[in-house]
């Protein structure tokens, strides 16, 4: 009796065989973001060669209350650096550039009647333009996370 009840209790416990499930992170594409010293920052996506380009939190918050974003239209070609746009709040207006070179694709239409959503939410559902890039090696020479956290860190103290 002792060695069954032992038997028993040491058996490992039933586990049925399940087939191995693809794990989501495998089936991303590579997506990262770079910013500009001028508080633009854009994402690429390495598998379709978009970059979507954005404002900053640390600029939208030194803007302030955004009540006007002004978009170029879909298919103007921009240079890294040209003023592709402009964003105005309460407080100011600023233009925005283009930190990449290429083919605008796409504009966000919900900016005109919301533009607020800049605001809301800068580094996300507030991004302004999409644009295939022409040369992917211009987001290589972009500030990484670490480097404009440290260029902001930098103008806070230098205010």
């Amino acid at each position: 009796m002792f060695r069954t009840a032992l038997r028993t209790a040491t058996r490992p416990a039933f586990r049925p065989v399940v087939a191995p499930v693809a794990r989501p992170f495998l089936l991303r594409t590579l997506v990262s973001k770079r910013y500009t010293p001028s508080h633009e920052w854009v994402s690429f996506d390495d598998e379709t060669g978009l970059g979507t380009l954005g404002i900053t939190h640390y600029a939208q918050k030194a803007l302030g209350d955004i009540v006007y974003v002004e978009l170029p239209a879909s298919g103007t070609q921009v240079a890294a650096g040209e003023s592709v746009g402009a964003i105005e709040s309460v407080k100011a207006a600023s233009d925005f550039y283009a930190p990449v070179s290429g083919q605008i694709k796409e504009v966000n239409a919900e900016l005109e009647d919301a533009p607020d959503r800049v605001n809301m939410d800068a580094q996300g559902d507030g991004w302004l333009i999409k644009i295939q890039l022409s040369n992917p090696g211009e987001f290589d020479q972009l500030l990484s996370e670490e480097a404009y956290a440290a260029h902001v860190a930098g103008e806070s103290e230098s205010s």
